[in-house]
Formats: structure tokens, C-alpha cells, sequence
């Protein structure tokens, strides 16, 4: 399958230095696709439902780093919501939370997320975590979302 478009990656995640580091350490692991933030999951969803002013594109891969912890809509929430969506169930989704608590991990497993990474409390634990999940993002082939499911 030849796709159209190289891959965005999507950070949702309501704290600015840790959205910072996410976006550095996936720099410095060698990804040089375009990288959008949104602070909530309100935003988040708005983005991917094409409601407001900033719309997903068609035919355009997508990959979804959600934080569980945001004001507006929980990452559980949008996660559940996008998984509900015919058009957007097979985007992938990575929850990159500082929650360990494995009914969480569970339930967000059940629900379809991708994969599940434990932010590490520490600067070098997170950067390392975040330049691993950089190189395994290189790996990865996503499926392209579009209007036909």
C-alpha cells in the first residue's frame, strides 16, 4: 500500500514541557514528520471529527500520542470515541500517561489503544522512553484514514 501522505504525529497532552520534550526527543530520534499538539481532548477530538477551525486531512496517516490526564475530555474518553468511529477506529493510538495503575492500562487495552508507555518521572528516563518510541514510530506502518471504511 503506497501512501500519499508521510505521517502526522498527534500530541495530546496538557502539560507544554512535556509536549516539548515528546516533540525533541522524536527530533532527535530521527522523525522529521509534522507534529501537532493539542492541549486537551476536547481539541483533540475536534481536530479528528473535522469540527472547527483545524481539520484532519483525508488520505493522510495519523498517529495519536494521548496523555489520559487533560481538562475538557479525558484521554480515556477520546480514545473510546475515536475507536467508536468507523473512519477513525484503525488509527493508531499510543497512551503516553505518568499512569501506572494496570486497571487503567487494562481498560485502555480493552478499549483498542495501540500500546500503553509509562511516562518516567525523571528527565533522562522520559527523554530515553520517548527517543525508543521515536525509532519503533519509524518501524511502524499506519494505516491512511479516509472516507471509506
Amino acid at each position: 500500500m503506497k501512501m500519499k501522505h508521510p505521517m502526522v504525529i498527534l500530541v495530546a497532552d496538557d502539560d507544554a514541557g512535556h509536549a516539548r520534550l515528546i516533540e525533541k526527543n522524536l527530533r532527535r530520534a530521527g522523525l522529521d514528520n509534522r507534529i501537532e499538539r493539542f492541549e486537551d481532548g476536547e481539541q483533540t477530538l475536534d481536530f479528528l471529527m473535522r469540527r472547527g477551525e483545524r481539520k484532519r486531512e483525508s488520505d493522510t496517516p495519523y498517529l495519536l500520542l494521548l496523555d489520559i490526564r487533560m481538562p475538557k475530555v479525558d484521554g480515556v474518553e477520546v480514545l473510546r470515541q475515536l475507536k467508536a468511529d468507523p473512519e477513525l477506529r484503525k488509527m493508531p493510538v499510543i497512551m503516553l500517561t505518568t499512569t501506572d495503575d494496570p486497571r487503567e492500562v487494562e481498560r485502555c487495552h480493552e478499549i483498542g489503544c495501540s500500546h500503553y508507555i509509562v511516562k518516567p518521572v525523571d528527565y533522562d528516563g522520559f527523554a530515553q522512553a520517548i527517543g525508543q518510541l521515536g525509532l519503533f514510530v519509524t518501524l511502524v506502518q499506519i494505516p491512511e484514514i479516509n472516507h471509506s471504511s
